[in-house]
This record gives structure tokens, C-alpha cells and sequence, in this order.
């Protein structure tokens, strides 16, 4: 099979061991077996919806990626989304010079970044299948639905099952969902088709207006909209307004009461601008090993 490489540089500290070691403890990637050293994924590209491979491996000051199909602009700027190489990272260690809770995180881990879901699209169905349910039976109800209704693509010599695109959920039944999860998938595929669930959509609103675009979708609650723009598009720099988990972390190490109001918290993530998703990502992560299973 003829693959197609090239390399992605990253604009300040990056650390391709780390994103592949969330990767390998994150439930909604769980399923993907990992040497060490190789990411090897199949997800179904925005610009047209059809399954491609990719292979990523650490290279001198990013990584170097190999691709099952030919990759323009939008496949390159897709896989560097999935890394957040697609942000200049170079000012986001001088906001630990200002926060030293934040730069103690740092500190621990300087190369760490937001890793994404392969598109926003993958991020809703995620946030929909997760709800009221425990991160192990949401994985394995996800690989379901894309051992059934994806496309398999090999990659390195091994095959790996892109996650469905929208027009393959549009009518689709038995995901083994209760019936109000798979209407909602159903209207996550129509407003993904209609290009509402889209990278370049959700980051070209300012984040407040993304997040309230998103809320008005079937299915997604506040938390839910977060977790699609943030790791879903990859905003760089978007704070949910009402994140129970991330507000518990926040108030141990800031010390804040318990009856912080979310204006507290909205208050400490100030600082962080540009990089508020970034902050936010590094305290989740350190608090849970990964980020827990809604994103």
C-alpha cells in the first residue's frame, strides 16, 4: 500500500512520549494497542468524510506521520489538532512565571498537550454514548458501532476501524444505545453533515458563542459542549462555565471554599489566556492519571 509522509513541527515545548502515554490510558482510545513508541489510529477526515490511516512517530521537535491516503493542508492540519500542534505553544510556559500553581504543573510535565479526538464529530458521539454510563462500557459501545458501521483501514501492516462518518449514523439503529441516545446521534450526524461539527466552524466563533452553538444540539449539555469544542476542535483557549470535576481540582489546589461561585473559577482561568483549554487539561490530567472519561 503506497503511504504519504510528513513531519509536523511544534512552536514551543512538546513531548510526543507524553501524549502517547494519555493515549494509551484514555477510555475513548483504550482500544488501540501501542508499542511504545508508534501512534497508529483510523478516523474519517472532515474535508470529505473518507476513512484514512495514520501512523505517528516522536521526531526531533515534533512528529513524523505517514498516511494511508495523500494529505493536503486540511489532513495536516487535522493531525496536528489531534497533538494541539496546530497552536503556537511558546507563551504558555510564561503563564506558570505568574500562576505558580500552574508552573509547578509544568514543571512536571513542560511537554505535555491537550491530545484531541480525531474530529468533533467522534468528540459528540463520545459525549452522547459516555452520559450516564461508566467509561468501560462507553468504549466498548463505541467500538461497537465502528466495528459495525466504520471502515477498516490497515495501517503499518495493522488493521485499525475508523469511527463512522455522519451519513453512516444517519439512519442507523440497534448502536446498542437507549433509544434517546440514538436520536440523539441521529441529529449529531445531521448537524455534522450541515458542517455545525466541524473544526473550522466551532474555532472560527469566539468560544463563548461556540459553546452556546453546541448546547443547542440534540444531547449536549453544558459539559458536553466543552468537551467538544476543547477536545473535540482543540480550542486553544475556551473555559467551561460549569465543570463540576475540573471546579473540585481547582478549588483543592487554588484553596478556594466550597461554595465557590463558577465567577471564582472563571477568575483564576483570566490568567491563562491564550491558553485557558491548555491550563485546564494539565490539572485534569494530573488529577486523574488521564482525564476522566467524559473528556
Amino acid at each position: 500500500m503506497t503511504t504519504h509522509g510528513f513531519t509536523l513541527t511544534a512552536e514551543g515545548p512538546f513531548d510526543f512520549a507524553d501524549s502517547l502515554r494519555f493515549v494509551e490510558d484514555w477510555p475513548a482510545t483504550s482500544a488501540l494497542p501501542s508499542d511504545g513508541r508508534t501512534l497508529r489510529f483510523a478516523y474519517c477526515a472532515e474535508a470529505d468524510w473518507r476513512p484514512i490511516g495514520v501512523s505517528v512517530t516522536a521526531a526531533p521537535g515534533g512528529v513524523s506521520v505517514t498516511t494511508t491516503r495523500a494529505a493536503g493542508p486540511a489532513i495536516r492540519g487535522e493531525v496536528a489538532r489531534v497533538f494541539s500542534l496546530d497552536v503556537d505553544g511558546t507563551g504558555f510556559a510564561k503563564l506558570g512565571e505568574a500562576d505558580p500553581v500552574l508552573g509547578d504543573l509544568q514543571r512536571r510535565r513542560p511537554g505535555l498537550r491537550p491530545v484531541c479526538f480525531w474530529s468533533p464529530w467522534e468528540a459528540a458521539c463520545w459525549a452522547v454514548i459516555v452520559q450516564r454510563s461508566s467509561m468501560l462500557i462507553a468504549a466498548r459501545i463505541k467500538q461497537r458501532i465502528a466495528e459495525r458501521y466504520g471502515a477498516r483501514v490497515v495501517v503499518d501492516g495493522q488493521e485499525r476501524t475508523a469511527f463512522p462518518p455522519p451519513v453512516s449514523l444517519l439512519d442507523a439503529g440497534g448502536l446498542g444505545l437507549p433509544a434517546q441516545k440514538e436520536e440523539w446521534v441521529r441529529g449529531l450526524a445531521r448537524a455534522a453533515l450541515d458542517g455545525l461539527l466541524t473544526t473550522e466552524h466551532l474555532r472560527s466563533l469566539p468560544p463563548e458563542e461556540a459553546l452556546a452553538e453546541l448546547r443547542a444540539l440534540p444531547g449536549v449539555g453544558p459539559f458536553s459542549a466543552g468537551l467538544i469544542l476543547i477536545r473535540g476542535a482543540g480550542a486553544p483557549d475556551a473555559f467551561p462555565g460549569d465543570e463540576p470535576r475540573l471546579f473540585a481540582i481547582l478549588r483543592e489546589v487554588y484553596g478556594l471554599p466550597e461554595d465557590a461561585t463558577p465567577s471564582a473559577y472563571r477568575k483564576i482561568a483570566e490568567s491563562w489566556r491564550p491558553y485557558r483549554s491548555w491550563a485546564s487539561f494539565l490539572f485534569r490530567s494530573a488529577a486523574y492519571g488521564v482525564m476522566d472519561g467524559n473528556g
